[in-house]
């Protein structure tokens, strides 16, 4: 197999291309599957599946695909409600409005992979730890060893209208609220000792009664007694992944993530927020190894940037600007911008209840090159973090990136489906293994295996060894 990095790379901590413990860091690319792509017209497509949120074939097709290129993990993102309040624009956009719930998806596609990993978001604002503690153990259970968690406090305001809610719970609290749901849901994990079940048919005894242990939990916000009634995962615990880069979010990922998704306008500002969260993990008293960074890496590939940049036309061009308009102001947090001339400066703006990092990073794009709402709108429509290139300027960008610390790897969005997918997996995978950059094969079994990352004891057995 070839190695993990390119000789004379830069390891996190240590000397080039080793960790501070010896081993040799290892890229990670991370599958977003957004059917049928993360554009919004992507539907449309000549080449797209109009009904892949909901075809299963397709998706298990797709799944496939980047188990076969020997991708880390699929990752479904999720919402519990629609963005666009206006009829007439989510009509015109397909995966809000028809997309399987993600953790029953990944179970349906634990059975048809072996190796991938299958991460699925999940609320903590609009959910209750119990239940999304034994839905991710259940699938991690189902595909031996390859769940993870998402964990996010929702986005909008539609979403809270759906749970009984006027608004969107404020952004503060909804991360207070989250913390202490990673704690249930942890403690809840570790319910049974790794040996716990003895199913023995002849004593009667199906677990040992010492290694069970409940969790009687009161807190602020939950108050749960446990234990979940399912074994303990086989990883010990789903991996972790979060995805804020506020204040709040920043917190919160360098305190229990194990993934941490971004997006960075460029290299400079992905190098400074990849050591930031490594330090905040160490002042955590965790191993900065431990918490890896995956910003957003969309391509559109070419084998030559003429063929690369007519894709991107075509594609660009099935987009109604109805909808551009609507996905800006939902991003700058559901701001109504109809009052506005489009071609005028964008106005200043309350702080979102949404996504504070989305909404800052578009509003100083604005500032700084003195955008039109409008251009803004067309802008973010083709979305700063594509790529559109060939598979050597696209591994550049990679190995560039992953060489000066500015990432651990991506989280590789898909703006068409499977095009995209099939270019990235055929045409940008090979030049990454050519340079020693990427796998050739898994590692391992779990996810945790093949992300580098050690299977967590039970607080139980830590506290036993402690005694």
């Amino acid at each position: 197999m070839a190695s993990d990095v390119a000789p004379g790379t830069t390891g996190a901590t240590g000397a080039a291309g080793v960790t501070e413990h010896g081993g040799r860091r290892r890229l990670h690319l991370n599958a977003f599957l957004k059917p049928p792509g993360e554009f919004l017209a992507a539907w449309r497509h000549p080449g797209a599946v109009p009904d892949a949120g909901v075809n299963i074939r397709h998706l298990i097709d797709l799944a496939r695909t980047a188990e076969r290129a020997r991708f880390d993990a699929l990752f479904f993102a999720d919402l519990v409600g629609v963005p666009f309040a206006d009829q007439e624009v989510l009509r015109r956009v397909s995966v809000v409005n028809d997309s399987f719930e993600p953790t029953t998806l990944l179970a349906a596609l634990s059975t048809a992979t072996s190796r991938i990993g299958l991460i699925a978001t999940a609320s903590t604002t609009y959910n209750e730890p119990y239940h999304l503690a034994r839905t991710f153990a259940s699938l991690d259970h189902l595909s031996r060893g390859r769940a993870g968690w998402n964990l996010v406090t929702s986005l909008n305001d539609a979403e809270a209208r759906n749970f009984g809610l006027p608004e969107h719970v404020e952004h503060a609290e909804r991360y207070r609220r989250a913390a202490e749901f990673h704690q249930v849901v942890t403690g809840l994990w570790d319910s049974f000792d790794d040996d716990a079940f003895r199913h023995d048919q002849a004593s009667g005894i199906y677990f040992d009664d010492d290694k069970v242990h409940r969790l009687d939990h009161r807190g602020r916000y939950f108050s749960v007694t446990g234990p979940l009634n399912i074994p303990r995962p086989p990883q010990g615990r789903p991996v972790i992944v979060q995805a804020g880069s506020s204040e709040a979010g920043r917190s919160l990922a360098a305190a229990v993530a194990d993934v941490v998704f971004t997006h960075h306008p460029d290299s400079a500002a992905a190098r400074a927020f990849y050591a930031e969260i490594k330090a905040r993990a160490a002042a955590a008293g965790r191993n900065p190894e431990h918490v890896l960074v995956l910003p957003a890496l969309s391509t559109i590939v070419g084998r030559t940037l003429t063929e690369a940049e007519d894709k991107a036309e075509r594609l660009y061009a099935l987009l109604d600007p109805r909808v551009a308009l609507a996905d800006l102001a939902y991003w700058l947090g559901g701001v109504d911008l109809s009052t506005y001339p489009l071609d005028g400066p964008l106005p200043e703006l309350p702080p979102s209840n949404q996504s504070r990092s989305a909404q800052r990073l578009i509003v100083d794009r604005a500032r700084a090159r003195n955008l039109t709402i409008r251009e803004l709108a067309r802008g973010l429509a083709r979305d700063e973090r594509t790529i559109v290139g060939t598979p050597e300027t696209i591994a550049d960008h990679i190995q560039e990136w992953f060489e000066t610390q500015a990432a651990d790897g991506f989280n590789v969005i898909f703006p068409y489906l499977p095009e995209t997918l099939d270019d990235f997996a055929d045409l940008v995978i090979p030049h990454l293994r050519r340079r020693g950059l990427f796998r050739t094969s898994y590692e391992g079994r779990t996810l945790r295996e093949n992300l580098g990352l050690p299977r967590p004891a039970s607080r139980y057995a830590r506290d036993r060894h402690s005694a």
